[in-house]
This record gives structure tokens, C-alpha cells and sequence, in this order.
């Protein structure tokens, strides 16, 4: 077994700023798409900027797209991200739904959990010292023993009347007073 994973950072998942709990920021900031107008080996990114890149940024407006046309060199995407990480792919002799699919793949990253080592699949600010609740944290124990379905346990527990048991009860008195009076 390699021990290569022990040299990247370790951390634990986290959305940066809590990012979807009130609306969703795509962390992508800008992406640049670097190609070869002859070379073969850009093919596949020449096919995906004349019939995908328009609607791609028309999706995305958030998002910046620079296109860099370069001689005699391979076709690259370049990310970079609001927490100011920066990635790249290389694109040689991918086509044009390999690079796409690159491109998607880049635009719901954030820029470091691909190469970050994960310490624990989960992580809390505030960890409790009593354990996770769970529905059957505050239960009786007599309900280990039940056997379901049982009639006493189904039963409605109702501790106080509800706000429509009050009103009548109220349109009750006003009733017997005018009644009364009357």
C-alpha cells in the first residue's frame, strides 16, 4: 500500500462559508481554456469552443471565461477559485465531451477537496460531550420490551386543550351569558 497520501493536507469537509445553507455561491471564479489552433491534440477543445462554450457562459455569468490560443503547445483548463486556489487539466487528445464534462467538473469544485485528506468523514464546531440525539434518546426503556403495535402507546397524549377547544369553550360562556341576560 502507498503512503502517498499522507503528503497532502488534511483537513475536514466543509462548504466554504457555509456555502448553500441561505443560497448557492459557485466557487468557480474564472476558468481559462489554453489551445493550439493546428495541434492536433487540441481537437477536442477547439469542438468545445465553437459549439458548447456560448452556452456554457450564458449559463454561468458568474463565471469568467478567457480563451488563450497558444502555438505548438497542449490544450489546458485553468481554474481559479474564490479562495484563491488555483487548479489545471490537461486536455490532450480529449474530445469534446471528455473536456465538457472537465469543465462541469470545475465549476462544482471549490478548489481544494480533491486534494485534501479527509481526518473524519464529518466534522462539527461544537462536538457534545452526551453523544448524537436520536429519536429514542429520551424514550422510556419499557418501550425496549413492547411489543408494537400497542394500544397504550398509541394513544394521543394531549397535556392541554387545543386553540379550537378554547374557542368553543369561550363561545360557550359568551353564549350562556347572553342566555342568562336574556
Amino acid at each position: 500500500m502507498s503512503n502517498a497520501h499522507l503528503f497532502l493536507k488534511s483537513g475536514f469537509p466543509r462548504a466554504p462559508l457555509q456555502n448553500g445553507i441561505g443560497r448557492y455561491v459557485c466557487q468557480l471564479q474564472r476558468i481559462t481554456l489554453k489551445y493550439c489552433k493546428s495541434s492536433g491534440s487540441s481537437k477536442g477543445m477547439r469542438e468545445f469552443l465553437e459549439h458548447e462554450l456560448v452556452d456554457f457562459s450564458r449559463s454561468n455569468p458568474g463565471v469568467a471565461v478567457y480563451i488563450k490560443p497558444r502555438r505548438h503547445r497542449t490544450a489546458v483548463i485553468s481554474a481559479e477559485f474564490l479562495n484563491g486556489e488555483r487548479t489545471w487539466i490537461n486536455c490532450r487528445n480529449h474530445s469534446r465531451d471528455e473536456i465538457s464534462k472537465w469543465v462541469h467538473v470545475m465549476k462544482q469544485s471549490n478548489g481544494q477537496a480533491e486534494e485534501m485528506r479527509l481526518r473524519k468523514q464529518w466534522h462539527t464546531d461544537i462536538p457534545s460531550v452526551q453523544g448524537p440525539w436520536t429519536p429514542f434518546t429520551h424514550r422510556h426503556h419499557s418501550a425496549n420490551t413492547t411489543e408494537f403495535p400497542c394500544k397504550e402507546l398509541s394513544k394521543l397524549k394531549i397535556t392541554e386543550p387545543s386553540a379550537t377547544e378554547k374557542l368553543l369553550e369561550l363561545y360557550q360562556a359568551q353564549r350562556e351569558k347572553v342566555s342568562k341576560s336574556g
